[in-house]
């Protein structure tokens, strides 16, 4: 039989299944006689549903739809109902009071490859197993104490840029700081995950790049499964090479570091200081049953070499991804807004003073700066669509009945953009906004929660906001930045790249030149 015939024969069998489906569904949409109602949502098409009205950044598509059919709607995305979340009030009653009903994850074809089966953090289906991962991730590898651990790393990693940015400052060259920014964030997590942050026998920023590529993809055989044997994108094919040569690079990695560990084993000192380690070190520890932290005794039970390398590849996508992007946009923010950047490069000469460097203590000082990072995460969050939640039950939701099985997607970039929060200027920069409003960014006031909320919000929040703040606060504080000549404000591109995060479509180039009196770096 000819590829074709079974193309044909497959898009027939998915036809009759959705149909079958449709009907099915409508009759059990029905409760003591009582027809439960389905959140207002746009007709879909037969078999791809609403695929087709996606775009190319789903986000404002779906912002717009929201302004249509209301802030919990309903789409039928090929065979997979979904919620779409837009507005603060809505993500409450989905990420806090029925949080228990949706903290769980749909699976989806490249986490099955690159998180290995979803055993790492960010793609797991809610249960036991998470619990003790999520436990695991913000009790041994993001705990404050951890983070503080390398707080040499990224005052070197940091003054090794800013020294380099000096020595063209000079010359007034152009500097490409979206490359820049992004070699910086990537060496500190390299150093905090794997004890290095390059090795001449493979191209490990390469192989991450890609898988980081490939996760946020928009990939079709997710919404209709039958296209999955045809690879029609080619996805499959790259996700297979991609994970084999992740797997790789982790086994070379991970042997290195049980060597050494069993070197030292002899000496009892030099295990006791493991919160000096980087994160191998620290989850290898825990195998061995040697951590010294207060810690459960079960997460030592629940590792082993193939979900340590899916929690891996969890939190370095986690930890580089974010940051970069909320780091890039916010000085192509600033660069635009000299009023907004003289304001704050202000603030660091009251605070800090112009003959050192910004130093990870000044930051809780800045009130400014953090009313500047809350403004771009607003209008630029580095998700504009969080990682899609799935309904463990059946349940109700402000009248409206949920099923069980339905992804739920929290279109964050809508809520940045609520008129009725942020008045009829939403699409303005403006920090002053946040003024006398003292508003948390670890999921309490769902008006911002760039780092989501409830069960499944990022537990990498405390550190990404520590690269934020410092990485920005440095590179305003040492230099004035201005645009390459010849271009204008208004001719900045905006246009941002959807994914996984948002980033910007275009480098972000500007021209630097020095602030600081001190030759310290």
């Amino acid at each position: 039989m000819s590829i074709f015939n079974i193309a044909a024969i497959s898009v027939i069998l998915s036809g009759l299944w959705w149909c079958i489906y449709h009907l099915l569904a409508s009759l059990n949409h029905r409760k003591n006689g009582r027809k439960l109602q389905l959140p207002p949502g746009p007709r879909g098409l037969p078999i791809i549903g609403n695929l087709h009205m996606l775009g190319n950044l789903p986000h404002r598509t779906l912002e717009k739809l929201a302004n249509k059919y209301g802030p919990i709607m309903y789409l039928q995305l090929g065979y997979v109902p979904t919620i779409v979340v837009s507005s603060p009030q809505a993500a409450k009653l989905f990420l806090k009071t029925h949080d228990n009903v949706f903290a769980s994850r749909p699976r989806v074809q490249a986490a099955e490859y690159l998180a290995y089966g979803s055993s790492g953090i960010g793609f797991t289906e809610y249960g036991p197993y998470w619990r003790n991962v999520r436990k695991l991730v913000s009790i041994e590898l993001l705990s404050n104490r951890t983070i503080e651990s390398f707080a040499e790393v990224r005052r070197q990693e940091v003054g090794l840029l800013v020294n380099s940015i000096k020595e063209v400052a000079v010359s007034n060259q152009v500097v490409d700081l979206t490359e820049i920014v992004a070699a910086l964030i990537e060496n500190i997590s390299y150093i905090m995950v794997f004890g290095r942050c390059k090795d001449d026998r493979f191209d490990l920023k390469d192989i991450v790049r890609k898988a980081f590529v490939l996760i946020g993809v928009f990939n079709l055989a997710d919404y209709l499964p039958f296209l999955k044997p045809f690879d029609l994108q080619g996805l499959t094919r790259q996700l297979k090479a991609t994970s084999k040569a992740l797997d790789e690079v982790m086994e070379v990695i991970i042997t290195e570091h049980e060597e050494e560990q069993h070197a030292q084993s002899g000496n009892d000192h030099q295990i006791q200081q493991h919160h000096h380690k980087d994160f191998i070190h620290l989850m290898l520890s825990l195998i061995m049953k040697k951590s010294f932290s207060t810690t459960h005794e079960e997460l030592s039970h629940t590792l082993n070499r193939t979900n340590m390398k899916a929690i891996i590849t969890d939190t370095v996508a986690a930890m580089i991804d974010t940051s970069h992007s909320a780091i890039d946009w916010t000085l192509t923010e600033l660069i635009r807004h000299p009023r907004v950047m003289k304001k704050l490069q202000q603030e660091l000469n009251d605070f800090v003073g112009i003959h050192r460097m910004v130093e990870e203590r000044d930051l809780p000082k800045l009130n400014y700066l953090s009313m500047v990072i809350k403004e771009s995460l607003r209008l630029h969050p580095v998700a504009p669509i969080f990682l899609p939640h799935e309904s463990l039950e059946d349940v109700v939701v402000n009248g409206y009945y949920i099923p069980k099985k339905v992804r739920i997607f929290i279109n964050y970039w809508a809520i940045g953009r609520d008129p009725k929060v942020w008045s009829d200027n939403v699409e303005e920069f403006i920090p002053e906004r946040f003024v006398d409003k003292n508003i948390d960014l670890h999921g309490q006031d769902f008006e911002l929660i760039p780092f989501g909320a409830g069960r499944r919000s990022c537990p990498g929040a405390n550190l990404g906001l520590m690269h934020i703040q410092l990485v920005v606060a440095q590179l305003v504080h040492c230099f004035d930045w201005k645009l390459p000549e010849g271009m204008s404000i208004d001719e900045t591109d905006m246009t941002e790249a959807f994914g996984l995060t948002a980033p910007r479509a275009k480098h972000l180039l500007a021209v630097p030149s020095n602030r600081l009196r001190s030759n310290m770096y």
